[in-house]
């Protein structure tokens, strides 16, 4: 069974620092494209990155090109997101996604 496991969210001033994280499991996960994506309150899902099987190839949505960055630890099994100078607008439920699965959500709350 896939699942996947998203954790470091929470409350953040503008500007500040967070890492999500996602813990993989029930697939290959090393071979497997990896996704961020998140929901803002009242919105639709957006795509956020997206990392290649190696983690070689990272892409990003506009609107986090430059603050975000993407990797992963085929290792652990996890995938990351770490999150610079986040603005209010970047509150949201972040989840990872493979395919067409994802999981529980973490929130992040921008914030003063």
């Amino acid at each position: 069974e896939v699942q996947l496991v998203e954790s470091g969210g929470g409350l953040v001033q503008p500007g500040g620092s967070l890492r999500l994280s996602c813990a993989a499991s029930g697939f290959t996960f090393s071979r497997s494209i990896m996704i961020w994506v998140r929901q803002a309150p009242g919105k639709g899902l957006e795509w956020v990155s997206t990392n290649s099987n190696r983690g070689t190839s990272t892409t990003y949505a506009n609107f986090v090109k430059g603050r975000f960055t993407i990797s992963r630890d085929n290792a652990k099994n996890t995938l990351y997101l770490q999150m610079t100078t986040v603005k209010p607008e970047d509150t949201a439920v972040y989840y990872c996604a493979m395919d067409d699965v994802r999981g529980q959500g973490t929130q992040v709350t921008v914030s003063s």
